[in-house]
């Protein structure tokens, strides 16, 4: 991963998050954040991370979660509508089972694999990252 530094279409792209837009935060501790958008306002970007279904928030201008300065949006760029598509239907799943967990309903662990192609999503995402890096 690249350091923190500005670059030229960082605020651009930050700004053109919309609602159901997918973009990567990462963390100097080495956190992955596979983050959908769920609101936005002025000043923030509110989202849901996929694979924890742990609401967050990141400074619209600067891309840095609000109160963790450690971690910084680093890919806005649009995924291909059919790794989108995998995406939010694991967000969809993650959610289905956090929700029998706060029901007390136990959960099997299986249910939590990757598919074949939640696999291939996630191999995709490595290399447009890296390609796509503000």
């Amino acid at each position: 991963m690249r350091g923190y530094e500005v670059m030229p279409d960082r605020e651009r792209g930050l700004q053109q998050l919309a609602v159901g837009d997918i973009f990567h935060a990462q963390s100097t501790n080495g956190a992955s954040l596979v983050c959908l958008v769920t609101a936005v306002d002025g000043a923030t970007i509110y989202a849901r991370r996929i694979h924890t279904q742990d609401d967050v928030k990141f400074d619209r201008n600067t891309g840095f979660e609000v109160g963790k300065p450690h971690t910084r949006i680093d890919c806005v760029a649009s995924l291909p509508s059919d790794i989108h598509d995998i995406f939010v239907q694991m967000d969809r799943r993650y959610q289905a089972a956090h929700a029998r967990i706060r029901q007390g309903i136990e959960v099997d662990l299986k249910e939590a694999r990757y598919t074949a192609d939640e696999k291939r999503a996630h191999d995709f995402l490595d290399q447009h990252i890296e390609a796509n890096l503000i």
